[in-house]
């Protein structure tokens, strides 16, 4: 694999170190498995909707969890105990397996003042609701030429 030099394009970050930071990280071939499935879905101008195909998972075998910046989210099937299965059910023999019922981890990095709003699992598909709400004092704001810089204390 060949690694690409960035640094001449440091030089034009101007107090962007963490974007930096994140092309190194993506330039990482970190190995992510393919399972489950998922869509990214944009609902509205700052709605993102996650849709992962979990069949054969239950709510209480899914846990979703957000840390700085990153979702998560586990999946750990939980195998029927003997004493658990009725004694007059046969072992299921399946001639072709395709629906997979293994445990699984998926990672989302989220962007800067992403909010994880819900989660729905409905059919055999998992729905996490983002929106992306990015305070006042970061959204952009014009500057008059000629004009003061004007503090607010509040």
């Amino acid at each position: 694999m060949r690694n690409i030099d960035l640094s001449p394009l440091y030089r034009s970050f101007i107090g962007f170190d963490h974007l930096a930071s994140m092309a190194d990280t993506a330039s990482r071939n970190e190995k992510q498995s393919t399972y489950p499935p998922y869509n990214i879905e944009l609902l509205a101008e700052d709605k993102y909707r996650i849709t992962m195909a979990i069949a054969g998972f239950a709510k209480d075998e899914v846990n979703i969890e957000v840390h700085e910046n990153t979702l998560r989210v586990i999946g750990t099937k939980t195998a029927a105990k003997p004493a658990e299965a009725p004694s007059n059910k046969e072992e299921r023999k399946f001639l072709h397996k395709g629906i997979s019922e293994r445990n699984f981890e998926r990672k989302f990095q989220l962007g800067d003042h992403v909010k994880v709003l819900t989660a729905d699992l409905e059919n055999g598909l998992l729905h996490v609701d983002l929106e992306r709400v990015v305070p006042e004092s970061k959204k952009p704001r014009k500057i008059q030429i000629g004009s003061q810089l004007i503090e607010n204390n509040e």
